[in-house]
């Protein structure tokens, strides 16, 4: 068995607010602290199974244009999905699974290029509007019980685990992969940087505070008794781990490294992009309204963040 990343952008960034800031607030946190931001995925190969998780963001999502105000910036395209994958090796005829964690198009974008692959989706997620229109759809019940303190949790091959992990979406879950003894936890957005998951802090991001908690405070439980590998989505120290086979420590944090951000001014489309969910807010969509003069309550009509989310495409 062997894991891969596709990874498809690169140089982004989170500010410490928007990591850290779930429970005790953004204001409790520096801003000017911004940690290494990323877009990658990953690919399970069984030798008979060519599993994804998750894929990618949509061809064709513009980049954002981050300014020194910007929370979260996913960066700069390095490929699209499907040219990261290809990259790799695969075709889209190759793939036979689909494990989604969670429903936000960074994670989904790319599901139709992949009409025969079943696709496993929390059930609870499959009324997304992301997912409409798909005919390949496996919705996932849980039903083979407990998987060590995760209570719910269904095996889509052996030593693959598809796991309920609600909290960043009411239908989030997790993929664990059993290999050479190690643990490889591929988590979606349960943080977005591994400096949230040693300091214990939730992001902004979320629509079930409650159960947000309850589950990193599941993820770091299963950590602590067992040489876990954690492949996050939204930085470069997902790839990493799973290069180096990094055995999290949760007493004992991996240094955090800083790479110098660029604030360079680019020439705007008009467009905004929401860096939650990708959603692209473009004007002559809305009869012709710039974002700027939407109004200060208005949400992103996929995620339900604020403007605040939207970033500059």
């Amino acid at each position: 068995m062997e894991i891969k990343a596709v990874k498809f952008r690169e140089k982004g960034f989170y500010s410490q607010p928007f990591a850290f800031g779930g429970e005790e607030g953004m204001e409790k946190f520096d801003k000017n602290i911004r940690y290494r931001g990323s877009l990658q995925n990953y690919v399970i190969d069984t030798g008979s199974d060519v599993i994804l998780v998750d894929t990618g963001l949509p061809a064709g999502t513009p980049e954002e244009t981050p300014d020194e105000t910007t929370p979260a910036f996913t960066g700069h395209d390095i490929a699209n999905y499907m040219d990261a994958l290809a990259a790799l090796g695969y075709k889209p005829e190759q793939v036979t699974k689909i494990l989604l964690t969670h429903r936000h198009s960074d994670h989904s974008g790319e599901l139709r290029s992949f009409p025969n692959a079943k696709i496993y989706v929390n059930q609870e997620e499959i009324g997304a509007a992301e997912l409409q229109g798909l005919n390949n759809i496996v919705p996932v019940s849980f039903a083979d019980g407990a998987y060590f303190n995760f209570p719910e949790s269904q095996t889509i091959a052996p030593g693959i685990h598809f796991i309920k992990a609600k909290g960043h979406t009411r239908g989030n879950s997790i993929v664990v992969v059993e290999n050479d003894g190690l643990f490889y936890l591929i988590h979606g957005d349960v943080t977005y940087v591994d400096e949230a998951l040693y300091e214990n802090k939730l992001s902004v991001v979320f629509e079930d505070l409650a159960a947000a908690r309850e589950t990193l405070d599941r993820v770091r439980e299963f950590i602590g008794n067992h040489p876990t590998v954690y492949l996050s989505t939204h930085t470069p120290q997902g790839y990493e781990n799973l290069e180096a086979k990094r055995v999290m420590d949760l007493d004992n944090p991996v240094e955090t490294v800083f790479d110098e951000v660029d604030f360079t001014k680019k020439e705007g489309t008009g467009k905004y992009v929401c860096s939650i969910c990708g959603y692209v807010y473009d004007p002559t969509d809305h009869d012709g309204v710039a974002f700027e003069d939407l109004p200060d309550d208005w949400k992103c009509p996929r995620c339900r963040q604020s403007k605040e989310k939207f970033n500059k495409a």
